[in-house]
């Protein structure tokens, strides 16, 4: 039996984008971030990958998956084939400009909702041997993330190095 390829844009969207098929997401973002408990997702709605400039001559982008959890965070899900120039810019873009749209006139800040980005990525990007890696805003000082004051904690960016994945199936 042939498979099609999960790298291809139109497959993936399939696999994961797919409104009908939303437990293939859920336990795909649930196993990558380690949510367990009552940071389990357990629902999702599929949004609009579309995100069309707010200003007239914007740029437009479109995310291979977007979705939202009941609490409101926000999921960026990509899938990179090729290492592009700009390629660290346009995952901080991506999010930012998510994190943005959140909010219309008079709205108050305090309802931002953090934005959780993954990429998975068939080359190698940053240093290091683990597959998979988490970023954070960290304190350049000390080098930690302080989730107890809950500042500067709402932009989250994870990559799945597929070059790195040396897994057996049974593992």
């Amino acid at each position: 039996m042939q498979f099609a390829d999960i790298k291809n844009d139109i497959a993936f969207r399939k696999i994961f984008g797919n409104e009908n098929k939303t437990e293939i997401l859920i336990s795909f973002l649930n196993a990558v971030l380690k949510f367990e408990g009552n940071r389990k997702i357990i629902w999702v709605a599929i949004l609009n990958p579309y995100q069309v400039p707010i200003v007239l001559g914007g740029k437009s982008t479109i995310l291979d998956v977007k979705a939202r959890d009941k609490a409101g965070n926000e999921y960026i899900v990509e899938m990179q084939v090729t290492d592009r120039i700009g390629f660290a810019n346009r995952v901080i873009y991506y999010s930012a400009k998510s994190y943005a749209a959140q909010l219309n006139a008079g709205e108050n800040y305090h309802q931002l909702k953090p934005v959780i980005f993954i990429g998975i990525l068939n080359f190698e990007f940053l240093e290091g041997k683990n597959y998979l890696s988490r970023h954070l805003i960290l304190d350049v000082e000390t080098q930690e993330h302080n989730r107890s004051a809950d500042q500067l904690k709402d932009l989250d960016f994870n990559f799945i190095e597929l070059p790195k994945f040396h897994k057996t199936e049974q593992e």
